[in-house]
C-alpha cells in the first residue's frame, strides 16, 4: 500500500509542498520524500484555507506522478466533521473521489464535535481526525497507530519540515 503524508509551508519565497511516502501505517521513516515549489498562493482567508492549500498539494501529486493508494493531509477534510467540506473533502473531489483522505487537524475549528478527537501519547491535546473515502473510525484508529510518542504522528513531523525550508 503507497500512502502519502502531506503538508504544504509558506515563505517569502512563496509555497512548498511536501509529501512524504510510507507503506504501513505504523512506520517510522518514509520510502521517499518529494517537495514542490509554489511560487504564487492565495491569501490566508479563514475557513477557506483550500484556496490556498489545495493548488499546492495537487502541484506535489502532478510534478511527482504521485499515485497513493490514501493521503493523510495537514487539516480537516470536513470542517464540522461531517458535511462541512474542508481542505480534504476538497481534494477528494479535484482527485475525482479516486483516493481516500484523512485529515489530521491540530487545531479545532468551531462545531467540531469531541468525537473526532484523537489522543495520542503522553499530550492531553487533541488531534481532530475527519476523512472521506474511509470511516472515521478507521481513520482515527489509523492515526493513533502511527508511530511516534507524541502527539503528531512521526510521518506528519517529517512533512512539516520538509515543507517549511525555503
Amino acid at each position: 500500500m503507497k500512502l502519502l503524508a502531506v503538508d504544504v509551508g509558506y515563505s517569502a519565497c512563496g509555497a512548498k509542498a511536501a509529501g512524504v511516502e510510507f507503506d504501513d501505517w505504523s512506520a517510522a521513516e518514509p520510502i521517499r520524500t518529494w517537495t514542490s515549489e509554489v511560487g504564487e498562493v492565495e491569501a490566508y482567508i479563514p475557513g477557506e484555507f483550500y484556496k490556498r492549500e489545495l493548488p499546492c498539494i495537487l502541484r506535489l501529486l502532478s510534478d511527482h506522478q504521485l499515485q497513493p493508494d490514501c493521503i493523510v493531509v495537514d487539516g480537516f477534510v470536513y470542517l464540522d466533521g461531517r458535511s462541512k467540506p474542508g481542505l480534504g473533502k476538497h481534494l477528494f473531489n479535484a482527485l475525482a473521489g479516486a483516493i481516500p483522505i484523512i485529515g489530521v487537524a491540530k487545531t479545532t475549528f468551531v462545531g467540531i464535535p469531541h468525537s473526532f478527537q484523537v489522543i495520542r501519547g503522553k499530550s492531553k491535546r487533541p488531534l481532530f481526525v475527519t476523512s472521506e473515502g474511509v470511516g472515521v473510525e478507521a481513520a482515527k484508529e489509523l492515526v493513533r497507530s502511527m508511530h511516534g510518542l507524541h502527539r503528531v504522528p512521526t510521518l506528519l513531523k517529517i512533512a512539516d519540515r520538509l515543507s517549511h525550508t525555503c
